[in-house]
């Protein structure tokens, strides 16, 4: 209880701060790039190299041994790949453009399907398919990742092969009629239609705001190696599509959705058949927070810089995370949300805090302290209470790297895996390294 009012009452004084303190200070500098080099990225480089087969090692134990079988997975290798290749720039560091160059090399030679084109999703160790599907999601990381590692290595094996997954995605994944990309693929690329056959809570043949907000991520990076002109167009698509279709109104992403773009909801029907089917549909805080980021980005890689649209549609969703999903004693945001109709306002349904969202909330709160300085949601005040709660209970102090979610409501996360295939440094990275540059 000490601990609650002890943060309590030092973040009401961080409130009153910010108009007279620009954000960033020394000592604030040197905890992020403290967090990011010696408590992140010495954990994972070179250790995760997979001298071996190839590609990167992902699942670890809390300790930082290497457990299980190994497989590989395009979302992990492809991410690895974009960390290092963004630390080498970020540190003006060659040393990281060798890493990213040997994550490079099992994407092209191991992930990429020689045959009908597209990244495979899963693999074996040494690279051996374990699945012939493929996903748009993965195929935009691998897009995300070649860009970096082309912008930093200048490597043009790397160029093509991005221009090659975006053609591919252009040709067998997009969608002429509704806009947008489906989702699941089989091998030679033609969408999976949703049968009465699948699973009723199945995510196949469905369209969906993750694959989506990570396609916007990747088109963005691409472009700003590869100009084309059809790219620029898409990109334009997919923040529109994102910002005017898949937002609600109320602030927050619609998760799934048909081929036309019908939202799938569950909420006429009984709370019992809600929370069975939450992994459809429910309100996800962190993805919220990440993609009013994502947005402003793309807005102003395609030409659309402080967009008054995007910018209110950014700012109305983070708004909404913080009003709804934001923990008020302690910090954070919770997991998972739901609006029941016959309840009000938005019940919290998964009362756990994971590393990514706190990560991606690190990163937007600090741009919405710049952007909005004297607002009352008063961000800067959030953004170092947020600091504060990744110090206490995310950060490990003694092995380095995250925990998985927050130790405040889940302490069993001190003793599991460190890292898995969908657990890396791409999220931690990417957000303690744009604030260090937006404090400096």
């Amino acid at each position: 209880m000490k601990r609650i009012i002890s943060v309590v009452l030092a973040f009401a004084g961080m409130q009153a701060t910010y108009a007279q303190q620009k954000p960033g200070n020394d000592s604030l500098i040197r905890q992020f790039r403290y967090a990011a080099k010696e408590g992140l990225l010495d954990c994972y480089y070179p250790r995760n190299t997979d001298s071996a087969y190839g590609g990167y090692i992902t699942t670890y134990s809390y300790d930082f041994k290497p457990v299980g079988n190994q497989d590989k997975m395009i979302v992990t290798q492809a991410r690895h790949t974009w960390t290092t290749a963004q630390a080498a720039m970020f540190y003006h560091d060659s040393s990281y453009i060798a890493l990213s160059r040997h994550g490079f090399r099992f994407l092209k030679d191991k992930m990429w399907d020689q045959q009908y084109g597209g990244f495979y999703s899963f693999t074996d160790r040494a690279g051996k398919p374990k699945s012939t599907m493929k996903d748009a999601y993965g195929n935009a990381f691998a897009i995300y990742a070649l860009a970096a590692y082309y912008k930093a290595s200048h490597d043009p094996e790397a160029l093509q092969l991005a221009r090659e997954a975006f053609n591919w995605l252009e040709k067998h994944s997009h969608d002429a009629v509704h806009k947008g990309y489906f989702q699941h693929l089989d091998r030679q690329g033609n969408p999976v239609k949703r049968t009465k056959d699948v699973a009723p809570l199945a995510e196949t043949g469905l369209k969906d705001q993750n694959s989506s907000i990570h396609l916007l991520e990747a088109f963005t990076s691409l472009y700003e190696v590869w100009p084309s002109p059809l790219l620029k167009d898409r990109l334009k698509e997919m923040l529109v599509l994102i910002r005017d279709k898949i937002v609600t109104d109320k602030g927050y992403l619609q998760l799934f959705f048909t081929t036309d773009w019908k939202p799938v909801t569950f909420r006429d029907s009984s709370e019992a058949v809600i929370l069975r089917s939450k992994n459809l549909d429910h309100v996800s805080f962190g993805h919220d927070v990440e993609t009013a980021y994502l947005l402003e980005e793309a807005a102003g890689a395609c030409g659309m810089r402080d967009d008054p649209k995007t910018l209110a549609i950014g700012k109305k969703m983070v708004d909404h995370a913080l009003q709804k999903g934001w923990d008020q004693q302690l910090g954070g945001f919770f997991d998972e949300g739901y609006y029941f109709k016959d309840k009000p306002g938005c019940t919290i349904v998964k009362r756990s805090k994971n590393w990514w969202a706190q990560a991606e909330g690190l990163n937007t709160l600090l741009i919405m302290a710049e952007r909005y300085p004297n607002d009352p949601m008063q961000y800067y005040g959030k953004f170092l209470q947020l600091w504060s709660y990744v110090q206490t209970y995310l950060v490990d102090h003694t092995y380095g790297d995250w925990y998985e979610e927050g130790l405040d409501n889940e302490p069993q996360r001190k003793l599991a895996l460190k890292s898995h295939i969908w657990k890396g440094t791409y999220h931690n990275f990417r957000a303690l390294s744009n604030c260090i540059k937006r404090m400096e």
